[in-house]
């Protein structure tokens, strides 16, 4: 059983030794307490999966084992459909109708469906999909075409797997392709992923359920959930899964850009019960952990759970699966690798540098504002204006053309505009109707400027 990476692994920039045997506890800990054959995990670091580990009985090498990973799959639904509308032929306030026509849950729009805020029922009518044999979507859209829904549109957070079946066929639609070519040909060739398939393929974990009093096998089913498939039905390994972390880290040119992937991980739903521990966005998962927030998707089938998360500022990924119904917390096994590596080996910042080159505009801001009585610090830090107020950052922006737009905090895309007098000297600073001035409460300056009340 490895414990890790052996004598002449290709793993470069490995953990320490250390740090490999606190993370190989830690999954240990979990296939121990969560009475699991087998659990895999790996850990991404700068581009590079460092650490791969396994526990129990893994059929062969924890990096290229298969394990069927569930509802991850709905994030490569996700980045199909985002390519779509990357090329302008499909609109996120798009209704299912304009693709699909007449068919239950038609008037939701595509950007519902993907932050599971859309109202619909969480799974389709029928037998339970994820161990039965799969529907064709005809078959899938006439069993659910008089669904009214559960929920109203946008009203709230609420988890659908059915979503994904209509997302998959309006891909499949589009590209004249079914939705497994347009995921084979459009990400997994482009990425390298070869064991990462619709079906099992060699080496692979057998799914299981365990008897609660004898902990014995049952052997679970692996069918094909047919029209289905772009909620759940994909199989992976550690290895192609650490090179996906590494796409939703730094995008692709051939797939989706970063900034784009940065929009589909902007939160559109949440619900209280999670006391806003967790949130999603346009078809990825976020839940709070790492150095803030880690992104990606937990998944799970019969037999089978999995996750796969990113830490987009410490630039790590997190991949874990095992090959049994229930005892892997799926988002909790990301956490804890993560809590783990931090600990173990820090992140290293960026170093500072001194600023290569100084907007003309930027010179003039640069130093102490007053909002009202309270000093705030404008300096140009890299390529952005960065606001303080008792050292904590504030707003930032960024220079674009002759305007500075807010990227960070409350005034996130507003405009701060430079207001002069008429030599050309700066009289004050607007920000949506917040006035900055040189010294407090200048009466040269409109509202706040003055002493109140005088």
């Amino acid at each position: 059983m490895s414990d890790g990476h052996t004598e002449g692994d290709p793993l470069a920039h490995a953990v320490a030794p250390v740090t490999a045997r606190r993370l190989q506890a830690r999954i240990a800990r979990a296939q121990v307490d969560g009475r699991m054959p087998s659990i895999v995990a790996g850990v991404v670091r700068d581009g590079q999966l460092v650490w791969v580990g396994g526990h129990g009985d893994v059929p062969g090498t924890p990096e290229d084992t298969q394990y069927k990973i569930g509802s991850i799959t709905k994030t490569f639904t996700a980045v199909l459909v985002l390519q779509l509308v990357d090329e302008g032929r499909l609109d996120l306030d798009d209704t299912v109708s304009t693709v699909l026509g007449d068919v239950g849950y038609g008037d939701r729009t595509i950007r519902s469906l993907l932050a599971h805020n859309s109202g619909m029922q969480a799974e389709p009518n029928g037998s339970w999909w994820e161990r039965s044999p799969g529907l064709t979507f005809e078959e899938l859209a006439a069993a659910n075409a008089d669904s009214a829904g559960v929920l109203p549109v946008g009203q709230q957070f609420h988890y659908t797997n059915l979503a994904f079946g209509l997302l998959g066929e309006i891909v499949a639609r589009l590209r004249g392709a079914t939705w497994w070519e347009c995921v084979q040909t459009r990400i997994l060739d482009v990425l390298g992923m070869s064991r990462t398939s619709y079906q099992f393929e060699g080496v692979h974990a057998q799914g299981t359920s365990i008897d609660p009093y004898t902990g014995e096998l049952i052997e679970e089913p692996h069918p094909d959930t047919g029209a289905m498939a772009p909620a759940g039905q994909m199989w992976s390994t550690v290895a192609d899964l650490a090179t996906y972390c590494v796409f939703l880290l730094d995008g692709h040119p051939d797939i989706l850009s970063k900034a784009r992937l940065e929009e589909a991980f902007i939160p559109q739903s949440a619900a209280l019960a999670t006391g806003l521990e967790s949130a999603h966005g346009l078809g990825f998962q976020m839940h709070r952990g790492g150095s803030g927030v880690l992104v990606g998707h937990t998944g799970s089938m019969p037999g089978f759970v999995a996750s796969c998360f990113v830490d987009r500022i410490r630039r790590t990924g997190f991949v874990a699966f095992a090959n049994a119904m229930t005892g892997l917390p799926a988002t909790g096994i990301a956490t804890t690798l993560a809590e783990e590596l931090e600990v173990s080996e820090p992140t290293v910042p960026e170093p500072w540098r001194p600023s290569a080159e100084v907007p003309d505009l930027v010179r003039e801001i640069v130093g102490v504002w007053h909002w009202g009585p309270t000093p705030m610090v404008f300096g140009w830090e890299g390529d952005q204006l960065v606001v303080r107020r008792n050292g904590v950052v504030g707003y930032r922006y960024r220079l674009d053309g002759d305007r500075l737009v807010g990227t960070a905090g409350y005034q996130t895309g507003e405009t701060l505009q430079v207001v002069r007098n008429e030599d050309g000297s700066i009289n004050h600073l607007d920000l949506a109707t917040f006035i900055f001035t040189r010294t407090p409460y200048d009466p040269d300056a409109p509202i706040p400027g003055g002493v109140p009340g005088r």
